[in-house]
């Protein structure tokens, strides 16, 4: 059975049917169990669930990634959560120097189970220091998923999925999505993180996105379809570490046309690194569009941040533009 609910609400069933199916998982960051409750998404767990299992935790990042670390190699499975990435940064050392690297070192015998839920994004005047999306950075180190959803349908799928994995994993929200409306099961499901997924099918141009990117591939396909008569096929990565560079070159061999849409900056991105991928395995018709942010930080102004932004029409005009 599915009813609708938002992202937020699909974030918050997931953590809860994770907890119900498992003692060992853990949920804990600062915010948590707190009036805020992570926009709503923790609200009510440390009622049913007691305080040792969700809990508040100080402003101390790195050592709260090291404690989560500790846990899982105890045999827990802990969710950390960063209501602001913009303060993860602190746990790079952890995240980089030993979680990443654990499997390898050990041969694969010993595990770190953890999952890091992290909000980033479109902060709507929170200006340079909380709208940053430093996504790519994790991408491209080895040994850790990084998951990126683009709808509650996905978000609940994929945390789960996460949460019972044996990887260390980095679970990336976007802000703009959190109010997002979809049908979603109440009963638990689980999506491989690893595979992405074809939204929507069409034959002439390929649009790879993850996360909010997909929103603007699909409002682009219905427009770019109304217009050119032009059908879109939708790429859905669900995870940007690994790539499912299968599904992307098996689509494009069909479209021969691509376009990659990214929240993010475009120097050393994941949508760089996909038409890097691309273009040397399969021959294009037209040379492939790459949309993302300026190489520069968001402004706070109101105005300047609404220019900022990349539009729907901005996107619209460029494909038409490569179709001439």
């Amino acid at each position: 059975m599915k009813r609708k609910i938002n992202f937020s609400t699909a974030i918050k069933e997931a953590m809860f049917e994770s907890m119900k199916l498992d003692q060992k998982v853990i949920v804990y960051g600062l915010g948590v169990g707190t009036s805020g409750n992570i926009y709503g998404t923790t609200k009510g767990l440390k009622e049913k669930f007691g305080s040792k299992r969700v809990f508040d935790a100080p402003a101390a990042e790195s050592a709260l990634t090291a404690m989560g670390t500790g846990m899982a190699l105890s045999g827990a499975r802990p969710l950390l959560i960063h209501q602001r990435f913009d303060f993860m940064i602190y746990s790079l050392d952890q995240i980089v120097n030993w979680i990443s690297l654990w499997s390898y070192k050990s041969a694969g015998k010993s595990q770190i189970p953890i999952t890091i839920r992290t909000v980033v994004g479109k902060g709507w005047g929170q200006g340079p220091q909380h709208a940053k999306s430093l996504h790519s950075w994790f991408s491209n180190l080895p040994g850790v998923s990084v998951v990126y959803p683009s709808s509650p349908y996905e978000a609940k799928g994929l945390l789960l999925g996460s949460i019972f994995s044996n990887f260390p994993t980095i679970f990336f929200e976007s802000r703009s999505l959190h109010a997002s409306v979809e049908n979603v099961p109440i009963k638990p499901y689980f999506l491989d993180p690893t595979k992405s997924f074809i939204r929507k099918k069409g034959k002439d141009l390929t649009i790879v996105g993850f996360g909010p990117s997909i929103v603007d591939a699909l409002r682009v396909s219905d427009e770019i379809e109304k217009r050119k008569k032009i059908t879109c096929e939708i790429v859905d990565l669900r995870t940007i570490n690994p790539i499912d560079e299968k599904t992307i070159i098996n689509s494009l061999k069909k479209t021969k046309n691509l376009c990659v849409i990214e929240h993010g900056w475009p120097n050393s991105s994941v949508s760089s690194d996909i038409i890097s991928i691309v273009t040397k395995k399969v021959k294009l018709k037209n040379k492939p569009l790459q949309v993302c942010w300026p190489q520069s930080h968001v402004p706070t102004s109101s105005d300047l941040e609404d220019k900022f932004y990349f539009k729907i029409s901005e996107i619209i005009q460029k494909i038409e533009k490569n179709f001439k």
